[in-house]
């Protein structure tokens, strides 16, 4: 990923933030964005993503592509140590339960497509600049 994109993406989340989910969730030309509120997995420090996600039934899809980076992004990691989360879809917060799939797992292709078709084969591009298998993680009401 490029460090505009990545100021873009750091200016995007601030205002999602700062507007309390008013702007930030719906951007014209853009898959839908939600705010993944974590726990750090070494520092127990809160933390907060901005990240583009699908819907699949009840359940919510993120891709942990990291930008086709060679190492899967923090938040992963947290979602993998303390996997009991919040999610806020526009205004509306949610508590959530994150399972992270890889390929091979039961769903993982049929997920992987409905995510990269709603994100215009972003994460089908960050795959083949990586070699390390992307994950994919549904996020189920708790």
């Amino acid at each position: 990923m490029s460090r505009l994109v990545a100021k873009v993406l750091g200016v995007h989340q601030r205002i999602y933030i700062a507007s309390k989910g008013y702007l930030g969730h719906h951007v014209p030309g853009m898959a839908p964005n939600l705010l993944l509120t974590s726990v750090g997995a070494k520092s127990g420090a809160r933390r907060v993503n901005s990240l583009t996600y699908a819907r699949d039934g009840k359940n919510l899809v993120i891709v942990a592509s990291n930008g086709g980076a060679r190492r899967n992004p923090a938040w992963y990691h947290n979602l993998k140590a303390h996997p009991d989360v919040q999610v806020q879809l526009g205004r509306e917060k949610r508590r959530v339960h994150a399972t992270a799939l890889l390929p091979g797992d039961a769903d993982y292709e049929r997920l992987w497509k409905l995510a990269d078709t709603n994100n215009s084969g972003h994460y089908s591009a960050y795959q083949r600049a990586t070699s390390r298998p992307i994950p994919i993680v549904v996020l189920a009401p708790a």
